[in-house]
């Protein structure tokens, strides 16, 4: 029988295998992503730790068909069906968190897989393909290493019939101009330049903590982290301080250190636009209150910078900086401040900071993203669709409504046979 011939139950049953090898797997794998990404190992243990459960359940999610119609006029079903191949393509920062939530749902509805993890952080996904041939037949899923060239057969190729790809707004594109060849369809989740907004009734040190994790996890290097945070004039610089003095605290180090709180820069080619990113804010007269500077050590590590009298027309406003460094804008309008906050080509997510649920919710509606939050920012479930707005994204992972991107919806439309009918 062939992988897309099985039930929806059958294929569950094979992947809650999967999640159970992979659960075997976490601390040898962990190990190894550390020294391949950077990340500190407390970070590669949560990721990892996530795979299972994220595996778990994407395929306990309900994506039967729907009935439409069904009285004398006939029966109406909205049935979906697999596409064929899938083809999954993954960046550096999170690669076996990412590859697993695409994986999955791709081989739950039904699809065979060819998944191209990033050159820069192959390791750890191959690995994961060691564990998982002991589990799914051969064929079903196939992760093969290789550079960009790679990337752009396989959006190309004829024989696949789907693209999930994770990376750059530039490169999505690229990825959409390949697809077109034989017009596959397409899931993109691209870059972001998320904002947060912080209203006026917190206060700056009972929250910095929060808004200091949801903007440097990972060195900053994560697609919806807080990459601009709006402050209301009057908390202004109690709320800039707060986030100083935490970042002044940080210990950065190797991430196989388990004091280290941070690790460094990925690759030299992120590393290099951090520095020069930072160079065009010092020009631009930003106030950088720590850190923004290279560590003298092997490495690609930079400190973590707070970044204040900063505003829009700078690179690391306008930018997706995906580095260890935070502008703190200045507002004395909420509707001012929700207008910067939109007034970019990205959208993929933001969040907004308050004591009062019900204003927060509203000033939340208004943000032009995928997924707006608050008091929270990026909080993963694979119950919830995630995707972007604008140039961040096209279409949504996860959920029936992600599931069901994996599946090609067909109509099946019955009616009685009635004889002496003429032509209508």
């Amino acid at each position: 029988m062939p992988w897309s011939g099985l039930s929806f139950e059958e294929r569950r049953l094979s992947l809650f295998e999967f999640a159970a090898a992979m659960r075997g797997q976490v601390e040898d794998l962990a190990q190894l992503l550390v020294r391949e990404q950077g990340k500190t190992l407390a970070e590669c243990r949560k990721e990892l730790s996530f795979v299972p459960l994220q595996i778990e359940r994407l395929s306990s999610i309900d994506v039967s068909g729907e009935l439409l119609r069904d009285d004398d006029e006939g029966r109406i079903e909205l049935r979906y069906r697999p596409l064929g191949v899938v083809g999954i393509i993954t960046p550096w920062n999170v690669p076996v968190g990412i590859a697993i939530g695409r994986i999955v749902q791709a081989l739950y509805t039904g699809n065979t897989v060819v998944q191209k993890p990033s050159p820069y952080t192959p390791l750890a996904t191959l690995r994961m393909g060691e564990t998982v041939r002991k589990v799914l037949p051969p064929g079903v899923l196939n992760i093969l290493a290789g550079g960009n060239d790679f990337g752009s057969w396989m959006t190309e190729h004829p024989g696949i019939d789907k693209i999930s790809f994770t990376g750059s707004v530039p490169t999505g594109k690229k990825v959409l101009a390949g697809a077109s060849s034989n017009l596959k369809r397409v899931t993109l989740e691209l870059g972001g330049n998320d904002a947060a907004i912080v209203l006026d009734d917190v206060d700056p040190k009972a929250i910095a903590p929060q808004l200091f994790r949801a903007a440097f996890a990972n060195c900053g290097q994560i697609c919806v982290a807080i990459k601009r945070l709006y402050v209301p004039d009057a908390i202004y610089e109690p709320m800039c301080e707060a986030l100083a003095e935490i970042a002044r605290s940080i210990k950065i180090g190797d991430g196989l250190d388990p004091e280290s709180q941070m690790g460094p820069l990925q690759n030299k080619m992120q590393y290099d636009k951090v520095l020069a990113i930072l160079e065009d804010t010092r020009k631009a007269g930003g106030r950088i209150l720590c850190g923004g500077h290279a560590l003298d050590r092997p490495g690609y590590f930079i400190a973590p910078a707070i970044v204040a009298d900063i505003a829009e027309g700078t690179r690391l406003v306008d930018e997706e900086p995906f580095g260890p460094v935070l502008p703190v804008i200045k507002y004395r309008d909420l509707d001012d401040a929700i207008r910067r906050a939109n007034d970019t080509r990205y959208g993929l997510s933001g969040s907004v900071w308050t004591n009062n649920l019900a204003r927060g919710a509203e000033v939340a509606a208004r943000l032009e993203v995928g997924t707006a939050y608050v008091n929270q920012h990026h909080i993963p479930d694979a119950t919830v669709p995630f995707g972007g707005a604008k140039e961040s994204g096209l279409g949504r992972e996860y959920s029936a409504l992600g599931l069901k991107s994996y599946m090609e919806a067909q109509v099946v439309s019955v009616a009685p046979l009635r004889y002496g009918l003429g032509p209508r």
